[in-house]
């Protein structure tokens, strides 16, 4: 494994809780409230099952969805388990702030995905996980309020080209209703390089009728990853 950044083949499935969620996005209260919630790529984490059980009206859309449920866990019980030991060959290279330690990082994961395996075979689950990928997702037109791409797009350039790219946030602008936001975080490479056609992804936004801004995020743990991609879906 490299020293210098963080190794990864094909699309890890990951699990992160709402505190994560809340903290990268910079989520608020009120816009969580504001109407349902998207989230595109959502692996094991247990964003969807931690709202749900706060109110929120929240779901969750991957390509693994569509198959076995116990498949989906130990997958992302591997994750764990391969994610923590690079990043113990990486530790000294990323922000530690968030999470204190990486047996912090580690406990994280494995808590959130036990909530993650709970809802999702809860009766409820059937309804909130949805099979389903980008550039086309199984949803209506101006759906969601709020829909969040955590860890995927951007972060996975060196596999998924700049079309790609360009169809899957024409896609969350499509389901987002007008007026509701959507986020995608991290801007970064697996390589720690910032996505190089940001600034031509960002003119697409504003011509099909969104407006872009890049915001700070409060989650800066990859090595530059101090900020994400805020869009507003014009009325």
């Amino acid at each position: 494994m490299s020293n210098t950044f963080y190794e990864q083949v094909g699309v890890a499935m990951t699990c992160r809780g709402f505190d994560e969620y809340r903290a990268m996005f910079q989520l608020k209260d009120e816009e969580l409230a504001a109407g349902s919630i998207l989230d595109v790529a959502g692996g094991g984490s247990s964003f969807t099952a931690e709202a749900r059980k706060k109110g929120y009206d929240a779901m969750a859309a991957d390509p693994r969805y569509s198959g076995d449920i116990r498949a989906w866990v130990e997958e992302a019980r591997g994750e764990i388990e391969a994610s923590t030991a690079k990043l113990d060959g990486l530790r000294d290279r990323f922000d530690w702030g968030y999470y204190g330690s990486l047996e912090n990082h580690r406990s994280g994961r494995e808590k959130s995905l036990m909530l993650f395996a709970e809802h999702v075979a809860a009766a409820e689950g059937e309804y909130r996980y949805i099979g389903g990928s980008l550039p086309e997702l199984p949803f209506d037109n101006n759906h969601f309020s709020l829909v969040l791409c955590s860890h995927f797009l951007f972060l996975y350039a060196e596999q998924f080209g700049y079309a790609f790219h360009e169809a899957s946030i024409r896609e969350l602008m499509r389901v987002c209703r007008p007026g509701g936001t959507i986020r995608v975080y991290p801007l970064m490479s697996l390589k720690w390089e910032p996505y190089e056609q940001l600034d031509e992804l960002m003119e697409v936004v504003r011509k099909a009728g969104g407006t872009p801004e890049i915001r700070e995020s409060g989650l800066p743990f990859i090595p530059g990853s101090d900020r994400m991609l805020h869009i507003v879906k014009n009325p």
